[in-house]
């Protein structure tokens, strides 16, 4: 079912996106809620000239999506995680976490326009998540997760001590 949206839906799209959901998400959920509308021809031609009214302000938007992916080419994230056995971590990683991260760095995102595969991420390694601003601009953002306990060199052995066993004293 197609439906325009209303407001930004976290997980499904933006404001006066066009998406197709599952006809009981919409009529169930999306419709009822005022977070949607019916794609009709009628109302496509509102969201066009809606659209064509907001051109300026579109406009606007878009110049500073694009100043935020200048940052985001710019910067650097690296999450530490408590990592288990192997590269899986204790607990995942997930878009939350990618936004505080990138709030550290000096990049504001929220975490609605972050879409990481999966939702989580549950190994180290490098990932790579899309960060969409605006309808019109996305931008695949490569960060890592690595282990945050410190790496330790292996201590060598330590030579066992001789313990001397005196002979006993006590006579039965």
């Amino acid at each position: 079912m197609e439906i325009i949206l209303k407001k930004d839906v976290e997980n499904l799209g933006l404001e006066f996106d066009t998406v197709n959901v599952k006809p009981g998400y919409a009529r169930n959920f999306l419709i009822p809620q005022g977070f949607a509308l019916l794609a009709t021809p009628k109302n496509k031609a509102a969201l066009e000239a809606t659209l064509e009214a907001r051109k300026e302000e579109e406009a606007k938007l878009i110049a500073a999506a694009n100043a935020v992916v200048e940052q985001l080419k710019k910067t650097s994230v690296t999450i530490p995680a408590k990592v288990g056995t192997g590269d899986k971590l204790f607990g995942s990683i997930n878009n939350a976490d990618l936004s505080a991260a990138l709030e550290k760095a000096g990049v504001s995102v929220e975490k609605k326009y972050i879409k990481i595969p999966g939702n989580t991420i549950k190994r180290t390694g490098k990932v790579t998540a899309n960060i969409r601003l605006h309808r019109n601009v996305e931008y695949n953002f490569e960060f890592e997760i690595v282990s945050d306990a410190p790496v330790e060199a292996p201590k060598p052995a330590a030579p066992k001590a001789k313990v001397e066993e005196t002979p006993s004293t006590e006579e039965a």
